[in-house]
């Protein structure tokens, strides 16, 4: 009897709710990935954001392996030392004064949702949400997310969430209310095709958060973390949130997330409001404490601008020689996107698979863009090899 794969195991096993690509990955360094039967891959997504100091970078390694041979896990109803160093960077190099960690960036954002409900005053519970936006799996972030592909299925949603025209201020300004507490958004909306805000959009939601008394809840799941070329996207655009939520890179692969927030808000949230118990975890807040300090030292988030403008400069190129398929390049930092033109949007899914073929991992975001997520670390050399490689594709497709 032949013996079963990897993946037929697995489709035995699990609900069928991902679609897989058929390669088992066994291992990673830097930006390339292993598959089982040895095939290697050039990832530019970096497990959707998520490895931004590339695959077992050894610094988080060591970490990881430390501190699992000394303490796993304990809860939070004791001190642990990592979590607290964790707080401590992350304080330390935001607006905020007070941290609370969880295990996702969906638990980010319900945290956030349920940190603005409780601080504002009684009968004020909506939050205002952008068309496109993404903010998770839950049945409160799904509610929050602005795209109803989320929605079907699970119906009714929890109430509280309205969403606004993406970008459109004066319909933010129209869509406040009595029962209003909060915006919520992202700087880079991600999973919709990579669509960055306009800096003067942020600074009109700051202005009507503080003429209406509301909070600015930022989601950089996505886009913090050095993801943007600054450690943090508000910080390139001169506007500061009340509450920010991290997640993906903070562990470079361990499942974290943390949401940020100034010591007065953070005083609404008192003991038993919330909770996680593996929020903080000591492991994954060890790989936190690796990953920021990295992120953090001297010259490494300049490093990143050069080569995520080096990665724009190559797209660019590359929209300007296929514009059948490409209308444009967007994003910030090491979060890219070519934008596809009704041709392109039509062949994809067919890209993504051709890359997936030559070695080379890239995704089809929102039906309107390829996104390029490469770890920070990728190099100049590794990204002519992809655009090489991309270039190809078009090439088969316009012939």
């Amino acid at each position: 009897m032949q013996k079963k794969t990897i993946q037929s195991r697995n489709d035995e096993v699990f609900i069928n709710n991902y679609t897989r690509y058929p390669v088992v990955m066994e291992k990673g360094q830097g930006c390339v990935l292993y598959g089982e039967d040895g095939t290697t891959y050039l990832d530019f997504l970096a497990g959707i954001a998520v490895c931004g100091l590339g695959h077992c970078h050894p610094r988080v390694t060591e970490a990881i392996r430390r501190q699992a041979g000394e303490l796993v896990h304990v809860s939070n109803l004791y001190y642990t030392r990592p979590q607290t160093e964790l707080a401590e960077l992350l304080v330390a190099n935001s607006f905020g004064d007070k941290v609370f960690m969880c295990n996702s960036g969906a638990e980010a954002n319900e945290a956030a949702i349920k940190l603005a409900r409780i601080h504002s005053q009684e009968g004020k519970y909506e939050i205002l949400c952008l068309e496109g936006s993404f903010h998770g799996r839950t049945l409160a972030t799904v509610a929050a997310t602005g795209q109803p592909k989320f929605h079907q299925g699970f119906e009714p949603m929890p109430q509280g969430f309205v969403h606004l025209p993406f970008g459109d201020l004066a319909a933010a300004e129209r869509h406040i209310g009595e029962k209003t507490c909060a915006i919520l958004c992202e700087p880079i909306q991600g999973e919709s095709g990579v669509r960055p805000l306009e800096q003067e959009y942020l600074q009109g939601l700051r202005q009507l958060c503080d003429r209406h008394g509301l909070l600015l809840i930022f989601d950089e799941v996505q886009t913090g973390m050095g993801r943007s070329g600054t450690l943090f996207a508000y910080q390139q655009t001169d506007v500061i949130p009340d509450i920010m939520t991290l997640a993906k890179g903070l562990g470079n692969g361990l499942p974290i997330g943390a949401m940020v927030t100034t010591r007065q808000i953070a005083a609404s949230m008192g003991p038993s409001t919330h909770a996680s118990t593996f929020g903080g975890n000591p492991v994954a807040a060890a790989a936190g404490v690796a990953t920021l300090s990295t992120i953090l030292e001297e010259g490494f988030l300049a490093d990143v601008r050069r080569r995520s403008d080096y990665l724009r400069s190559r797209l660019t190129e590359l929209a300007e020689r296929f514009p059948t398929f490409v209308t444009g390049v967007r994003g910030a930092g090491m979060l890219q996107a070519l934008v596809l033109s009704a041709e392109g949007i039509s062949r994809g899914a067919e890209v993504v698979n051709s890359m997936f073929a030559k070695g080379f991992l890239i995704n089809f975001a929102g039906n309107a863009a390829l996104r390029f997520a490469p770890p920070l670390i990728v190099a100049e050399e590794e990204i002519d090899r992809m655009i090489e490689a991309l270039t190809g594709v078009f090439d088969e497709l316009e012939a």
